[in-house]
């Protein structure tokens, strides 16, 4: 198993160098404009919430059993690949630069519940994010830093790895490493023969529609904290053996939908199958490196060596943010076809409407699709992790954080951020 480093400097000092001049910013209620130096905007600060540090003090140092808790989190979320196992995500030798503004733009947004009208700092200074990227086509908008991290710092991403996940079966797809995705889960993991995980088609899983009872609500003795034990926790081999932990069925495959991490982790169980190696090498060769990437990512692994896959991929800042670009056009980086774009329709579309899902959003494969009707989707992950999509606008937005809950009423105020956002860039 290939453990990921403490740092890549050398990558990451040459993709700093790849960016024009940083831009340092004692970030307040500036009014708009913002910095006159297109470039990252780093401060020590943070919007004040009950046990961070906000005020430009030293982080509280995570460990292994700390990262969740909310003192701890600034640290843990920023380095997860130092306190579990982890395989490395390698960059290309050249990373495909970014356009910059001459200045910052001045953003407004209307918070929600009618707050009122904010700056862009004013949204930082009410929400712990620790990181924040808009991009618009080629163009690298806004960068901002915030609790002292920086562009080192490889940010974690909770359920937004979902979607990664997905996109490496549309490409597995299309190299005819994955047959058809209704093939059911055991004909690329044998060792599923027999389990109702197994059984299932993998177009099911890519939807959370599998049927298989999950239990997912995050207090601790429920199904997606058994499997967290069994995997990132390392108190298990990870592998087959994790996904038949659930192995009950509720309902026929396809037939409701019902968010269950294990879907995502049978997944990569399955990618991992079919192309003959770690996932990691895989995400490399076939998606980082296509996209550009600036810095070595990396996946959290089970004590098989499988990557967890429904979270635990980490990356800096402006990578997500590459990630984010190529979506928001389609699936191409550059003059390449990342992901194809037939399957990325097939990502982008409602398979199961907000009525089914019970909420807001609609489902894909792996993504959250705005109800809007026009193209738009998330990629999500609990404590604040959040990726907005608008293919029609060419417009996207990576937003990195440290909520203190997993399911927090402040993702309210991201949203509204976006939803003025797209009408001022």
């Amino acid at each position: 198993m290939t453990v990921m480093p403490s740092a890549d400097r050398r990558r990451l000092l040459r993709g700093a160098a790849a960016s024009l001049p940083f831009a340092f910013w004692a970030v307040g209620c500036s009014p708009a404009p913002g910095p006159r130096a297109g470039g990252p905007v780093f401060s020590p600060l943070g919007a004040p919430a009950s046990g961070l540090v906000h005020d430009g003090g030293a982080q509280p140092r995570a460990d292994a059993v700390s990262w969740m808790r909310v003192p701890q989190s600034v640290d843990g979320f920023s380095r997860a690949d130092e306190l579990y196992p982890a395989r490395s995500v390698a960059a290309p030798a050249s990373p495909l630069p970014w356009r910059r503004p001459e200045r910052e733009p001045g953003i407004v947004y209307d918070a929600a519940g009618g707050a009122g009208r904010f700056a862009l700092d004013g949204y930082l200074d009410r929400n712990p994010a620790t990181g924040l990227a808009i991009v618009k086509d080629d163009t690298l908008l806004v960068e901002r830093y915030r609790y002292g991290r920086d562009d080192r710092h490889r940010f974690t991403s909770f359920s937004m790895a979902k979607t990664v996940v997905a996109l490496l079966v549309g490409i597995a797809v299309e190299d005819g490493r994955i047959a058809a995705i209704d093939d059911p889960a055991a004909r690329y993991v044998p060792e599923l023969a027999g389990s109702e995980y197994g059984r299932t088609p993998l177009r099911h899983l890519l939807t959370m529609s599998s049927g298989v009872a999950f239990r997912e609500d995050y207090d601790g003795n429920d199904d997606i904290s058994r499997l967290g034990r069994a995997t990132v926790g390392g108190a298990g081999p990870g592998g087959a053996a994790a996904a038949r932990l659930v192995d009950r069925r509720a309902a026929a495959p396809g037939a409701r939908w019902s968010y269950a991490s294990a879907e995502t982790f049978v997944l990569a169980l399955v990618l991992a199958g079919a192309v003959g190696e770690p996932v990691a090498t895989y995400t490399s060769s076939r998606l980082w490196q296509p996209i550009g990437a600036e810095a070595d990512a990396s996946w959290l692994v089970a004590a098989s060596g499988n990557a967890v896959g429904y979270m635990g991929f980490n990356a800096v800042l402006r990578d997500y943010a590459r990630l984010a670009r190529m979506l928001a056009a389609g699936g191409r980086a550059g003059d390449r076809q990342v992901v194809p774009a037939r399957w990325l329709a097939a990502m982008a579309r409602p398979h199961f409407t907000p009525r089914q899902t019970g909420g807001f959003w609609g489902y894909g494969f792996q993504t959250w699709i705005f109800p809007d009707g026009d193209g738009s989707y998330a990629l999500l992950g609990v404590r604040g992790q959040v990726t907005y999509v608008d293919p029609g606008r060419r417009l996207a937005m990576v937003h990195t954080a440290v909520r203190p809950q997993f399911r927090d009423p402040g993702a309210a105020d991201t949203m509204a951020l976006w939803r003025s956002l797209r009408g001022q860039v």
